[in-house]
C-alpha cells in the first residue's frame, strides 16, 4: 500500500512539473523501494522518474527492477543512457532482460559490455530459455578437493569478490567435476592444515539443462544457499543462490494461480496493464472453457428424459459438479506441487494413481455417508443412494483424474498448470454427470 502511495504522490509531482521534490523524494528511498515505486507508476512518468536519478543510483535502481521494466527504458531511453547499468547487472539477470529485448538493441548491448561481462552472459545464454542454465550465476567461487583449509581460505581472499556468493562454496577436482560442498564457516574453523574434502559433504546440484523451476523449488526447500549448476560431464560451470530461486519460485507460483483461474498471467502491474493486455489473459481461457463446457450440456440432453421423470435429481447437479470439480484440483495441486520439487516423476503414475484412487475413495466414502442421510430423509432414501453412490464414485474418478493430469501434461512437455481448475472441472463435470444418471437410472428404474 505504501508504495502506491509513493508512486501516486511521485507521478503527481512529476506530471505537475515539480521535477526536484520529486528527486528528492526518490533520493530518499533505499533501491529496492525506488524500484518498487518506479514499477507502480505509468510509463511516461517512470521514464522521466527514472532520467532523475543520479547515475551510480540508477545503476542500482535498475538492478532491481523486473526484467519487463527494464526492457521498456532501455526501448525508451535507449542503450546509451543505460549502457552503464546493463553492465553491472549479474550474467544471469542480464540474460533475463536481453529475453525482452528486440534482436537490435540486445545485439547492441552486448556489444558495449566488457569482455569479461560479455563472455560470461555467453555462457548463461547458450542454454535455452526456461533452463537452469538461464538462470545461474558463472560467477562463482570452487575449491579444489585436495587444498587444505588455509590455502582455501587464501583461495577465498584473493577471488571471492568476484563471486555472486562465498557462504556455500562447490569442492571440484581438477577436471572440474563437482565432488561436494562446504560452507565457509566450516573452512573459517578448521585447522589450516586439514583438507578441505574432510569438511565436504555430499552435494545437491542441478544439471544445466533441467527446467529452472525444478532446481529452485529443490534449492527453496532444502535452503540451499547455492545449488551447483553441472553441464552433462558433470563439471561444476556455476551456482544457482538461493535469492535466484526465490525469484523463480516466485514466478511460478504466480504463473500457477493466474492459471488456475483460467487466465494469464500479466507482465505489468493490474492498474498499468492496458485493457487489450488483460483481454488477452483472460478471453483465450473463456473460450477453451466456452468450447469444452459443451461437453457438459450434451449431457445434459442426453438425460432429458430421466430429468423429466425426477425432477429432484436437477436439484443435486451443483453439488455433485462442485464436489467433482474441487477434488480434482486439490488432486492436481498437490501432485503439480510434488513435480516441481522432484518427489514424484513420470515413471511413478502407477503409484499416484493407486494413492488418488484411495484418497478420493476415502473422501467419497465420508462426504457421500453424509448425502446418503441427509438426502435421503428429505427426499427418499432411493434418491438418498443415488447420491451417496455418486459422490464416492464422482471423487474417486476426480482424485485419479485429478492425480494424472500434471505427469500427463509433464509428459508431453506442457506446463502442468495449464490441466489445473479449467481442465478439471471440465472434464469434472461431463463425467460427473454421467457417473449420476447412470445410477440414477439403474437405482431408480427410470
Amino acid at each position: 500500500m505504501q508504495t502506491a502511495v509513493r508512486a501516486k504522490h511521485l507521478q503527481q509531482a512529476i506530471d505537475g512539473g515539480a521535477l526536484a521534490p520529486a528527486a528528492d523524494t526518490l533520493a530518499g528511498l533505499p533501491a529496492q523501494d525506488a524500484a518498487a515505486v518506479l514499477e507502480a507508476m505509468e510509463r511516461k512518468s517512470r521514464t522521466i522518474a527514472f532520467r532523475l536519478l543520479p547515475k551510480d543510483r540508477a545503476v542500482r535502481v535498475f538492478d532491481h527492477l523486473d526484467p519487463d521494466v527494464q526492457a521498456e527504458l532501455v526501448a525508451t531511453l535507449g542503450t546509451a543512457d543505460v549502457a552503464e547499468a546493463f553492465d553491472h547487472l549479474e550474467p544471469d539477470d542480464r540474460a533475463e532482460l536481453l529475453d525482452e529485448l528486440p534482436a537490435t538493441i540486445a545485439k547492441q548491448l552486448i556489444r558495449d559490455l566488457s569482455p569479461a561481462q560479455r563472455e560470461a552472459t555467453a555462457v548463461v545464454l547458450g542454454f535455452p530459455r526456461g533452463s537452469v542454465g538461464r538462470r545461474m550465476s558463472p560467477e562463482y567461487m570452487h575449491v579444489f578437493n585436495d587444498d587444505t583449509a588455509g590455502s582455501a581460505i587464501e583461495r577465498i581472499k584473493l577471488r571471492g569478490r568476484e563471486a555472486e556468493t562465498i557462504y556455500s562454496i562447490p569442492v571440484v577436482d581438477h577436471e572440474r567435476r563437482l565432488v561436494g560442498v562446504v560452507g565457509l564457516r566450516d573452512i573459517l574453523l578448521a585447522d589450516p592444515a586439514d583438507p578441505v574434502a574432510a569438511y565436504a559433504n555430499a552435494p545437491i546440484f542441478a544439471q544445466a539443462g533441467e527446467s529452472a523451476e525444478s532446481a529452485a523449488w529443490r534449492c527453496v526447500d532444502r535452503g540451499v544457499l547455492a545449488l551447483p549448476v553441472v553441464d552433462s560431464e558433470d563439471r561444476l560451470i556455476g551456482v544457482l543462490t538461493l535469492d535466484d530461486a526465490a525469484e523463480v519460485v516466485d514466478a511460478a507460483r504466480d504463473e500457477d494461480e493466474a492459471r488456475a483461474g483460467a487466465r494469464e498471467p500479466l507482465k505489468t502491474p493490474y492498474l498499468q496493464s492496458s485493457t487489450l493486455a488483460i483481454t488477452r489473459a483472460r478471453v483465450v481461457w473463456l473460450f477453451v472453457l466456452a468450447v469444452s463446457a459443451i461437453l457438459t450440456v450434451n449431457v445434459l440432453e442426453i438425460f432429458e428424459g430421466t430429468l423429466e421423470q425426477k425432477v429432484a435429481l436437477a436439484l443435486f447437479i451443483p453439488l455433485l459438479t462442485g464436489i467433482g470439480g474441487n477434488t480434482g484440483s486439490q488432486a492436481a495441486t498437490t501432485v503439480t506441487r510434488a513435480l516441481a520439487t522432484d518427489e514424484v516423476e513420470g515413471s511413478d503414475a502407477p503409484r499416484v494413481a493407486f494413492k488418488e484412487v484411495r484418497v478420493g475413495l476415502t473422501m467419497g466414502a465420508s462426504l457421500g455417508l453424509v448425502g446418503f442421510v441427509v438426502a435421503g430423509a428429505i427426499y427418499g432414501w432411493g434418491i438418498g443412494t443415488v447420491i451417496g453412490l455418486t459422490i464416492v464414485s464422482v471423487c474417486t474418478v476426480a482424485a485419479t483424474v485429478g492425480g494424472l493430469m500434471p505427469l500427463a501434461a509433464r509428459a508431453i512437455k506442457v506446463d502442468p498448470a495449464v490441466f489445473s481448475t479449467p481442465f478439471i472441472s471440465t472434464f469434472c463435470d461431463a463425467t460427473g454427470l454421467l457417473i449420476y444418471f447412470s445410477i440414477a437410472k439403474a437405482v431408480l428404474g427410470i
